[in-house]
C-alpha cells in the first residue's frame, strides 16, 4: 500500500538533533497518512543505537522506521534508501538540522493538491532567529563562476541575471533548482525521473536533480505558509569553511565538476574554471587601483580543477 507522504531524514552522527527533527515532523503530522524515515548513514559513534531506543521507548505505533546504512552513500544515496523503503504520494527531504513549524504539512500538501503538475514544492526556510534563509537559486554556469570570481559589485550588477541566489521571495518562474535542506517532491515525478544521483556525495545533488526534473517537463513551486527552522551545517562543514575562506573537501569540488559537466557540458566546465581565474584576475587588478579584494578560499584556484578530467566518474571520500 502506497503511503500519502514519507519524510526522509539522514543521521550522521548527530543522534539527538535527529530525534528533535523527527519529533517535529511527528507533532504536526498527525491527521497525515504518512511515515518517518531515518537513515543513518554508517556513523559509527552509536548515534544509530540512541536513535533506535528512543523509538522503542515511544512504543509500537510510532511511525518511524530507522535504516542503518551498511556504508556511509552521501545525501542522494541515503535519501534514495528512504524512499525505496516506503514508497509514497510525495516525499519530504528534511536535513536533520531542521525543525518542522506547526501547520507545515496542512500547507504543503494543500499545495501539492493544488499544483498537481509542480514536481516540487519549496517552503520558506528561516533561522533560529525567524529571519528568512535563501533556499531558491538559479544553476551556477561559466557566467555565474566568472561573478564569484571577481567578487565585484560592479560586475555583480552587470550580470545579476545570472546570480546563483535569488531573493527571498522569487517568483516561481525565476527558480531553476532549491536547496534539498526542505523540500517536498512529487512521487510520479520521482517514479519518471528516477532517484537522486548516487555520483555526489554531498553538495550539488539537489541541483541536479532539479535540472533533471525540469528537463523532463516538472516544475518547482514556493509555499511560503510552509515553514520549517534550518539550524544549518548539522554534519557538513562546507559551508562554515567557505565562509573562513578555508580550503573545502575534495567531495565538494568534485561534486562541482560533476553537476557543471551535466549541466554545461565539458566545455561548459573548463570555460567555467578559466572564467573564474579571470574573474581572480579583475579583483586583483583592483588592488593595483587601490581598491579591496576579496580573498579566495584557500587553494580553490587549483581545486576547482578536482574531477576535471574525469568529471562524471561517481566519487565518495571512503574510495
Amino acid at each position: 500500500m502506497t503511503l500519502s507522504l514519507t519524510v526522509t531524514i539522514i543521521n550522521y552522527r548527530t543522534a539527538r538533533m535527529t530525534i528533535d527533527c523527527v519529533q517535529s515532523v511527528l507533532a504536526d503530522l498527525q491527521g497525515h497518512d504518512g511515515r518517518v524515515v531515518v537513515i543513518d548513514n554508517a556513523s559509527g559513534d552509536g548515534s544509530a543505537d540512541q536513535i533506535a531506543d528512543w523509538i522503542a521507548a515511544q512504543g509500537p505505533d510510532l511511525p518511524v522506521t530507522l535504516i542503518r546504512s551498511a556504508t556511509n552513500s552521501g545525501y542522494s544515496g541515503g535519501h534514495n534508501q528512504g524512499m525505496a523503503a516506503a514508497p509514497a504520494d510525495h516525499y519530504l527531504i528534511l536535513n536533520s538540522d531542521a525543525l518542522i513549524r506547526p501547520g507545515f504539512f496542512d500547507a504543503i500538501l494543500g499545495a501539492a493538491r493544488a499544483h498537481p503538475r509542480a514536481g516540487m514544492i519549496v517552503p520558506r526556510l528561516e533561522g533560529e532567529d525567524g529571519v528568512a534563509q535563501v533556499n531558491c537559486f538559479r544553476f551556477a554556469g561559466p557566467v555565474s563562476e566568472f561573478m564569484r570570481g571577481a567578487m565585484s559589485g560592479p560586475v555583480t550588477r552587470l550580470l545579476k541575471h545570472r546570480e546563483v541566489a535569488l531573493p527571498i521571495d522569487p517568483a516561481d518562474g525565476q527558480i531553476e533548482w532549491a536547496s534539498f535542506a526542505c523540500i517536498l517532491l512529487n512521487g510520479r515525478m520521482v517514479e519518471q525521473i528516477g532517484p537522486m544521483d548516487e555520483g555526489y556525495f554531498l553538495y550539488f545533488e539537489d541541483a541536479e536533480y532539479c535540472l533533471r526534473a525540469r528537463r523532463a517537463g516538472w516544475r518547482i513551486r514556493r509555499e511560503p505558509a510552509a515553514v520549517a527552522v534550518h539550524f544549518r551545517g548539522g554534519s557538513g562543514p562546507v559551508k562554515s569553511l567557505a565562509a573562513a575562506r578555508k580550503r573545502a573537501p575534495e567531495y565538494f569540488y568534485r561534486s562541482r565538476s560533476r553537476f557543471l559537466t551535466q549541466a554545461h557540458g565539458r566545455a561548459g566546465l573548463i570555460l567555467a574554471n578559466l572564467l573564474w581565474h579571470s574573474g581572480r584576475g579583475l579583483a586583483q587588478f583592483r588592488r593595483l587601483l587601490g581598491k579591496p579584494v576579496h580573498a579566495a578560499v584557500e587553494r580553490e584556484a587549483g581545486d576547482l580543477w578536482i574531477g576535471a578530467a574525469s568529471p562524471l566518474t561517481p566519487f565518495h571520500p571512503q574510495d
